[in-house]
C-alpha cells in the first residue's frame, strides 16, 4: 500500500474526517512545524497528521517536577512521549488540512484545520525539529445496511441531544443541520458524543461505516437511558469540553 510522510501533531483528543480542528500552537517544535507548512505554495494543501496520545503528555513539561524537583524537563520533538514515541500514540489517526495558519506577534500560531482522511501510523521519525510519520491511507468502506443504520443513529442522536441539553435548553442542532451520507453521519455523531478518548478512538478505527454506526447506536441508547435516569444531572456541563492548549 502507498504511504506518505507528514508532520505529526499528537493530541489528547481524536480528530475525525470532516471535523474542524482549531489549534493554539505555542510549543517550539510545533511552531517550527507551522513555519515549515507555510513554505508550501498557496495552491498546495498544508497537511499534517493528528494522532491521539495513548501514553504521554500533549504539552511537554517545561519545568522540574515531581517526584524529583531537580529533574530537568525534556527537550526535542519527542518530549513527553517516551523513548519510542510510536508506542505512545494510537495507531489510527486523521490527516488535517490547515486552511488557516496565522502567526501572532509573540511567535505563537492560530491554526484552523479540517480532518480529511483516516490514516494508519506505520513509523515515527524523531530525527528532525518536529515529529514526522510514515502513514498509509485507510479507505472508508460502507459495509452492510449503512443507510438504514445512519437513519437509526440520527433518530437516536436527536433524542440524545435533547436529553443532554435538557428540557429548558435549546437542542445542540436541528434535524436540518444533520447530513444524509452515512459516513459523514458516523463521523459527526462520533465527534459530537460526550465520550472519552479510547471510545472515540474505537469509533475512528472502526472496520467500516456500518460497524461504526452500530457501535454508535448502542452508545447513544445507553447514554440516553443513563441521562434519563439522572434528572438532577447538570447535563449542560457535559457539553463543555476543554480546549486543547496546542
Amino acid at each position: 500500500m502507498t504511504t506518505v510522510r507528514l508532520p505529526l501533531f499528537p493530541l489528547n483528543s481524536v480528530l475525525f474526517p470532516g471535523l474542524v480542528l482549531p489549534l493554539n500552537v505555542f510549543e517550539e517544535r510545533y511552531r517550527v512545524m507551522m513555519r515549515e507548512l507555510l513554505k508550501s505554495p498557496d495552491e498546495e494543501p498544508r497537511r499534517f497528521a493528528v494522532v491521539a496520545i495513548r501514553d504521554g503528555h500533549e504539552v511537554a513539561p517545561s519545568a522540574p517536577g515531581m517526584p524529583d524537583p531537580t529533574t530537568q524537563p525534556e527537550r526535542g520533538p519527542a518530549a513527553g512521549f517516551g523513548p519510542d514515541p510510536a508506542n505512545a500514540f494510537h495507531k489510527v489517526g486523521c490527516v488535517a488540512d490547515a486552511a488557516t495558519i496565522r502567526e501572532r506577534a509573540d511567535g505563537t500560531f492560530e491554526v484552523l484545520a479540517t480532518g480529511t482522511t483516516r490514516v494508519r501510523l506505520v513509523s515515527v521519525d524523531a530525527s528532525g525539529p518536529f515529529l514526522t510519520a510514515e502513514l498509509e491511507e485507510l479507505p472508508e468502506e460502507l459495509g452492510d445496511e449503512a443507510g438504514a443504520l445512519a437513519e437509526g443513529v440520527l433518530r437516536s442522536f436527536r433524542q440524545y441531544q435533547k436529553r443532554l441539553a435538557g428540557a429548558r435548553e435549546r437542542s445542540l442542532a436541528t434535524g436540518t443541520d444533520l447530513p444524509d451520507d452515512p459516513s459523514v453521519v458516523s463521523y459527526l455523531v462520533a465527534a459530537a458524543m460526550v465520550h472519552d478518548t479510547p471510545t472515540k478512538q474505537r469509533l475512528l478505527q472502526a472496520l467500516d461505516t456500518a460497524s461504526r454506526l452500530r457501535d454508535e447506536l448502542k452508545l447513544l441508547r445507553s447514554e440516553t437511558a443513563i441521562i434519563r435516569s439522572l434528572p438532577s444531572l447538570p447535563a449542560f456541563e457535559l457539553t463543555r469540553t476543554p480546549t486543547s492548549p496546542n
